[in-house]
């Protein structure tokens, strides 16, 4: 079993009851953490200094339509409409499974890169069992730890999740890679019939997976009210954006332990609605983090987490402004909230907060360094702080299950420029299809 012994780091593990920073050792044994302390005593592991860095849980980007990645930033410009005209009116169905794997590949590839060890892969273009599979080796093959939420394009209400296919994943693809959990991405109550969705919530519980569905404004179907009725509202629900959803149902579905995952920079652009951060935060509840789509905003949780912060900050200062006519004297949010948005949340959302998410003894060693000697970031003062302001050239490290997957500001991946060619081809062929369309 391999032992690396990470000295010099100021440590941040988002583990109740420890500082917010500290400066201690790292034992990791195979693909575990096994030990937290200062001055451990570990001679036959490999040393890393990483004095000058700030060590952090590995991210989680609970929400990405990861298939999208080889026509990136082709929507900077749409609408939510334009999205669902162009993308899931248009491109979906010229889709081959090469394009689900490379897209999927490089896809992660950034993730990794950008210091995210977790990914939610929320795929809504299993066009065919093929697709499905091509989406889960480029999942594997790029090293990352995922939850493979299997969706497939928009369809008729009445037509449920294609269990067939999920329990194929489940017994097959998915259930022979260690680093694979699956989860299903439904069309959920509001795109469903009441039937069509009590009895997509009733499969996933009975697999025990996650299921996750999305919600963005206007008035509530009646399938909300059916899943609610039938008590199949739970921790292993996931609600994206859940823009505009009433007070009363906020408050049902966070009793019931419902996770939300908000995906703020897209959500404020496309028109997605208010994102819910205030709404968790005043019922007890937090949100988790996503990136959404790389066709419209970049795939960055931590600028997730800085425009999440910052718009629920602007949001409390107005209205505090209004209620007292004068500036507040104290940050309604903080960087450390912000943080845990990213971590903590982001493990819980996708059913993995006993393996990620923290820095403690028997978690999962999934751990990524930050540059803080770099101008941009020196002086570190605050450690989170210095971790929310960075970017990708900060990101040193990336260690996940034990591996390193990044080194020295270098992924460990052999065929980067292959990838990157293979994805242009793929990107170039889809918008020619879409042009001619």
């Amino acid at each position: 079993m391999s032992r690396t012994l990470l000295r010099g780091a100021q440590v941040i593990t988002m583990a109740p009851g420890r500082p917010d920073a500290e400066c201690v050792d790292i034992l990791v044994e195979g693909d575990r953490i096994a030990m937290i302390g200062e001055d451990l005593d570990a001679p036959d592991a490999e040393p890393v200094d990483l004095t000058g860095r700030v060590v952090i849980p590995g991210l989680v980007n609970a929400h990405l339509h990861t298939w999208q990645t080889g026509l990136r930033s082709v929507g900077a410009d749409w609408t939510l409409m334009e999205y669902l005209t162009h993308l899931h009116g248009g491109a979906v169905q010229h889709y081959r499974p090469d394009d689900m794997y490379i897209s999927n590949l490089a896809g992660a590839l950034n993730q990794i890169n950008c210091g995210t060890t977790t990914l939610g892969d929320w795929c809504h273009n299993s066009l065919t069992p093929e697709h499905a599979d091509a989406a889960v080796e480029g999942l594997v093959r790029a090293g990352i730890r995922a939850v493979f939420l299997h969706g497939t394009p928009y369809r008729d209400p009445d037509l449920p999740h294609p269990l067939a296919e999920t329990d194929r994943l489940l017994d097959g693809p998915v259930r022979g890679h260690a680093l694979l959990t699956l989860g299903m991405a439904v069309q959920g109550p509001q795109y469903s019939s009441p039937n069509t969705a009590v009895a997509d919530f009733r499969a996933a519980a009975e697999r025990g997976l996650v299921v996750s569905l999305h919600q963005s404004g206007g008035g509530l179907a009646p399938g909300w009210d059916a899943v609610r009725d039938a008590g199949l509202f739970s921790p292993h629900t996931n609600v994206v954006h859940g823009s505009d959803l009433p007070d009363g149902w906020m408050k049902t579905l966070v009793e019931a332990g419902v996770t939300f995952t908000s995906t703020p920079e897209n959500e404020l652009g496309q028109g997605h609605g208010t994102p819910v951060t205030g709404s968790l935060l005043r019922l007890g509840g937090a949100p988790s983090l996503g990136t959404d789509v790389d066709t419209v905003v970049p795939g960055k949780v931590l600028t997730a987490a800085r425009v999440a912060l910052a718009h629920q900050r602007s949001l409390d200062h107005a209205q505090h402004r209004q209620t007292t006519g004068t500036f507040a004297d104290r940050p309604s949010v903080t960087a450390k909230q912000a943080l845990e948005w990213a971590t903590i949340e982001g493990a819980k959302a996708l059913g993995l907060a006993d393996r990620v998410g923290r820095i403690e003894s028997g978690m999962q060693a999934d751990l990524v360094a930050v540059d803080s000697r770099a101008l941009n970031l020196w002086p570190a003062h605050n450690p989170i702080a210095a971790v929310l302001h960075s970017d990708i050239a900060n990101i040193e490290a990336v260690m996940i299950a034990g591996r390193w997957r990044k080194r020295d500001h270098v992924l460990l991946h052999p065929d980067i420029d292959e990838v990157k060619d293979r994805l242009l081809d793929s990107g170039q062929r889809l918008l020619h299809a879409m042009g001619a369309a």
